[in-house]
Order: structure tokens, then C-alpha cells, then sequence
């Protein structure tokens, strides 16, 4: 068989050769959440899900393990329209799940329409990693990651705020100063948008080299498909290909391409094949 240019997989760990899972350790497991054994499944055998809920705790166990990178594990909205056909659905049951705080919905650079999802638990672990980070260079105005944890976080469960909100919201812990907001950009917790500078979106901490991956990533599978005659693969050996260019893998760009509409699955008596969508 002729050798595609996706190159092999290679980590810096050792594992069976007869083990499923997707290289990397597994996440810790959401509190309540007894799914744990998801991560060893394949796409295919874990395509669909009827419950938003449900793909979301499977999606987390199965998110990769990324080398030199602290990031919590988080989902595609368009991964979830990948696996539930009712995307009125998907919106409708995360809408609920943000209103009870269980998650938070975060609008990504990498696209008009990308947003992730995270669980609460594990958004405030990655603010807590990036606390301790900035410990170690100031201690000056620390206390404003408090303030946000405690008066912010949970009163405003938007994916933006503005400039005078987040200040008043603040204020409920002690007095604001400018320098105390520039803490908070710094530490990647919020991001001036570029159309108003008085107003934020809040974002995921540490994220930048995990979202470059994520458009190199699409780029790559698609070339990939592309280059192929029919531009369509079963999916099973797609799965198991590993990418250059971003640290996320295969399964991972796969529900995204294919809940954004880039790639569409044909099933056949075979199994499932992933085949680019025509404009």
C-alpha cells in the first residue's frame, strides 16, 4: 500500500501496540461522572450520542494528552453537532447546562463560529494552573484572581463582558485598578476584543499554542483527504493516522471537520467512510 504523507504517530512514551487508545494519559474523570472507559473506544464505535450531556463527559475522557502543555480538556460546539443530529438540540441542552453553571461556552480567534466548551471544575483548575504560574513572578495584585473566581465567574456566564461590568463585579472583593485588569489579560483569563476595546471575552488560560494547532490541524486533514482520488477514507484507518501540525489528535479534528460541515460520513457495508464535502 502506498505510504500517505500523515506521518506515523511517535510519543515519547511507550504503550502496547494492541491498545486502542489514542497516545497519551487519560484525563481525570469529571466528579459525578462515572464514564471513564470511553477514552479506549473508537470513533466509530462511539459516533453518536442522543444526549448532550452524555457526548460531552465522553468527548472530555477521550480529549488528548498534550506534551508540555497544561490544558484542561475541552469540547467543540461543533464536535457536538457532529454526534447529535439535532443541533437544536445541542443548543438548546447547553444553554441549560451553562444557566446551572455546570460548563462554560468560550468564543475561540479560530473562527467566526468556533466556540469550546469546558466544564466549570475544570475551567477553574486552569485558572488555578495559571495563578500559581504568576505566582512565582509577582505577587503585586494577585487577589484579583480571587475576585474573579469568587464574583465574576459565577455571576456572569456570558461568553463577553464589558469593561465597566467586570470592574464593578470586582469591586465586590476590593478596590479596582487598572493594573488589576491588565493581571487578568495577562494571564489570558479575558481578551479585549478588537471591534470595542470596552469589552472582553472571556477565554480559556494557556490555550494559544493548542488553538494554532487546531486551525493547522484542519488544514492538514483536509489536504490529506484531498490529495486522495476519491477524497474520501474509511474511517477506522483515518482515525489511527497522526498529524504533523497539531498536538490534538485525528478523532479530535475529525468531529470538528465534520460537524462544521467540511467533511461528511457515508455509512457502507464496510463501516462509516469520511468523505469532503463539495461547496
Amino acid at each position: 500500500m502506498k505510504k500517505t504523507t500523515v506521518s506515523e504517530p511517535s510519543t515519547s512514551r511507550k504503550r502496547p501496540r494492541d491498545e486502542d487508545s489514542e497516545p497519551g494519559s487519560e484525563p481525570e474523570p469529571v466528579p459525578g461522572n462515572s464514564i471513564d472507559h470511553s477514552g479506549s473506544l473508537s470513533l466509530e464505535e462511539n459516533f453518536s450520542f442522543s444526549d448532550t450531556m452524555v457526548a460531552l463527559q465522553i468527548m472530555r475522557a477521550q480529549f488528548p494528552h498534550i506534551e508540555k502543555v497544561s490544558v484542561q480538556p475541552f469540547v467543540l460546539q461543533s464536535q457536538l453537532y457532529s454526534s447529535i443530529k439535532d443541533r437544536t438540540q445541542v443548543d438548546r441542552e447547553l444553554e441549560s447546562l451553562r444557566r446551572d453553571r455546570v460548563l462554560r461556552i468560550f468564543k475561540l480567534n479560530t473562527g467566526q463560529d468556533d466556540h469550546a466548551v469546558m466544564f466549570m471544575d475544570d475551567y477553574l483548575n486552569q485558572i488555578e494552573h495559571v495563578v500559581k504560574r504568576m505566582e512565582v513572578k509577582t505577587q503585586d495584585g494577585l487577589m484579583v484572581f480571587e475576585w474573579f473566581k469568587t464574583h465574576v465567574i459565577h455571576s456572569k456566564l456570558d461568553a463577553s463582558i464589558g469593561h465597566q461590568e467586570l470592574c464593578s463585579l470586582l469591586s465586590l472583593g476590593g478596590k479596582v485598578k487598572e493594573e488589576h485588569i491588565s493581571l487578568l489579560i495577562n494571564a489570558g483569563i479575558v481578551i479585549r476584543q478588537l471591534i470595542d476595546q470596552n469589552m472582553y471575552w472571556f477565554a480559556i488560560p494557556n490555550i494559544g499554542s493548542v488553538l494554532k494547532g487546531l486551525s493547522q490541524g484542519r488544514k492538514e486533514v483536509l489536504s490529506f483527504l484531498n490529495r486522495r482520488k476519491y477524497k474520501e477514507m474509511m474511517l477506522a484507518p483515518l482515525e489511527k493516522k497522526c498529524l504533523r501540525f497539531s498536538p490534538l489528535d485525528m478523532r479530535f479534528h475529525l468531529r470538528d471537520l465534520i460537524g462544521s460541515g467540511h467533511l461528511k460520513t457515508v455509512q457502507t457495508p464496510s463501516g462509516l467512510v469520511v468523505r469532503v464535502a463539495k461547496d
